[in-house]
């Protein structure tokens, strides 16, 4: 039998902090994640790579998550 695809959750990312003074590492984690200007808003699919990525920039940006 095929496996049921259960639906998948959304997060919106917003970037809230400006990234002067933090690393380059950070700075391309921003990037990654779609984010070039302050107030900027990013929808992605929810998964452990990007919540491992939103962690590491967790005081520059908001997260919420959207239900579909």
């Amino acid at each position: 039998m095929p496996r049921k695809k259960k639906a998948a959750s959304k997060v919106r990312i917003t970037y809230v902090k400006s990234e002067i003074g933090y690393s380059a590492r950070q700075k391309g984690t921003l990037r990654a994640l779609g984010l070039k200007r302050l107030g900027d808003v990013v929808e992605h699919d929810d998964s452990a790579v990007l919540r491992g990525m939103v962690d590491r920039v967790a005081h520059l940006v908001e997260v919420e998550e959207i239900s579909t």
